[in-house]
């Protein structure tokens, strides 16, 4: 760990907070991890001393965010957020709770005056993963009493090989700015169709007022026989993820992989310590309910689940729903499915349960951001008052109710039942590599693929002029995994040679 992303983390936690370089009076951290040169090196660019603390002092702090892992490996439930809260004194109060990097944890805590209004409350940083930034209290020359100085605590910590995913890597990274033929991206070609492109285009006169959901509201209520109160429109699944991250106060999440990435990052973003549930590749990576740990109370879950292109059952997934748990099933890919079979989405009578849709896969909205949030009113009602006012643009509501009407929801029909015939030709041809090791029932408009090297045959693809969606960034999956975007059949057959020669050329 460098002290450069120790000073990075810090900085973005100042400014979330609302304080400066210049307020941070020392770095804190376990006493066994002050000597490491990336938070020797953060301290001395810094100009600050390190303070050290035992691990019996944290572990005696009260933390609001505690967490299994470094319980288990310090003694101290979140060594962040102990360190920032002992480092800012008595009565403090956490201004930022731990923020990750890849291998940095920071939080911040405000020290209190000891007499109201003596002095305004300053902030201390600690990030956790490795150390953490403290500081101490000075007395004044004009007062007999202690007073808080300027002071930020960051704590640093390295991260296991588990965390070492790029959760931020997504599939347009593979095409942007290049002439690829696009496999890697879960978009519907072809789309938006021309009859939704006028709708949006048309929207465009009404930008002077301010967005009104109402109508959208109603139209995807009456979508999924459900009163409004059940639903919230969101920028996207994306920022879904983020609402769930920032409203609910959970204590144990569980996200189950291999599957979308954005909503453990979500997570970890708000502070959260996640757990992972692991499903394996001798199981199809199907999903067994006993896994889950059974005081999760936010549990994660893809239907049919990117990248793994596996449908669990509907009656398997509900199962996982307990009194006090938040069950959050996303079903972003759920309207590729014919008849949408194992969709949760209509249901009121599992306890906690959160549907997440998005509009961008099967209408190809992604540069709009549509999605919505199907779940209980009280749920609801936590997710919008953390989201931001008119969050969902006009053309962007525009869309989403002309997607709920009956002639759309027929074209979406007839669509999945293409893809479905388009994955077989798709299937059909790899099964003629031995090379090749497909994951079985996909039931998406993708597929998992496992190739010895398949890293390098990405690659190779590439120079051939086709782009694939790399696994190694899943968690449960490494460098031999390959996802693929089903195409039309012209498409997919010269995918096929494009495929076979990248094979020869590593052979």
């Amino acid at each position: 760990m460098a002290a450069a992303e120790v000073l990075d983390l810090v900085g973005a936690a100042l400014r979330e907070a609302g304080v400066t370089a210049g307020d941070v009076e020392a770095l804190a951290t376990l006493d066994a991890r002050a000597a490491e040169p990336g938070i020797a090196g953060a301290a001395a660019r810094l100009g600050v001393p390190v303070r050290a603390f035992g691990s019996a002092e944290l572990a005696a702090v009260d933390v609001p965010h505690p967490s299994g892992r470094p319980l288990a490996a310090t003694g101290t439930a979140s060594v962040a957020e102990a360190a920032a809260l002992r480092g800012a004194g008595p009565g403090a109060v956490l201004l930022v709770p731990k923020r990750k990097s890849s291998r940095v944890t920071c939080a911040i805590a405000r020290s209190v005056p000891l007499r109201p209004n003596e002095v305004s409350p300053t902030a201390r940083l600690l990030p956790d993963t490795h150390g953490y930034i403290g500081g101490e209290r000075q007395t004044s020359p004009t007062r007999a009493i202690p007073i808080p100085t300027p002071h930020t605590t960051a704590a640093m910590d390295t991260h296991t090989s588990a965390d070492a995913h790029d959760l931020r890597h997504h599939g347009d990274a593979e095409v942007r700015d290049e002439k690829l033929i696009d496999l890697a991206v879960n978009v519907r070609t072809n789309t938006p169709p021309e009859w939704l492109r006028e709708r949006i285009a048309d929207s465009l006169t009404g930008l002077a007022a301010y967005p009104d959901g109402r109508a959208a509201r109603a139209a995807v209520a009456e979508r999924h026989d459900l009163p409004a109160r059940r639903v919230l429109l969101t920028a996207g699944a994306a920022e879904a993820f983020v609402l769930l991250a920032r409203a609910l106060p959970v204590r144990r999440p569980v996200v189950v992989h291999p599957q979308f990435t954005e909503p453990e990052a979500a997570l970890r973003d708000a502070g959260h310590e996640v757990e992972r549930v692991l499903l394996c590749e001798e199981d199809g990576f199907r999903l067994d309910p006993a896994a889950v740990p059974e005081d999760a109370d936010l549990v994660v879950i893809g239907n049919p689940t990117n990248p793994t292109s596996v449908l669990h059952p509907a009656a398997a997934i509900a199962s996982l729903a307990r009194p006090g748990r938040w069950l959050v099933v996303d079903e972003a890919f759920m309207d590729a499915v014919p008849g949408e079979r194992e969709s949760l989405a209509s249901r009121t009578d599992v306890p906690g349960l959160v549907v997440l849709r998005s509009l961008t896969k099967t209408w190809g909205l992604a540069g709009l951001r549509i999605g919505y949030v199907l779940a209980e009113p009280e749920t609801i009602a936590a997710l919008e008052r953390v989201q931001p006012l008119w969050p969902v643009s006009t053309p962007a509501l525009v869309a989403a109710e002309a997607c709920m009407a009956p002639l759309a929801l027929m074209e979406a029909e007839e669509a999945a039942h293409r893809i479905g015939v388009e994955r077989a030709h798709l299937l059909a041809g790899l099964a003629e590599f031995d090379e090749v090791r497909v994951v079985a029932a996909a039931e998406a408009p993708f597929v998992l693929v496992r190739i010895e090297g398949a890293d390098a045959v990405r690659e190779r693809l590439r120079s051939l002029g086709f782009a694939a969606r790399r696994g190694d960034t899943f968690p449960g999956l490494d460098r031999n995994w390959l996802r693929l975007a089903v195409r039309d059949r012209v498409t997919t057959n010269r995918f096929l040679q494009a495929l076979d020669q990248a094979l020869l050329m590593l052979g």
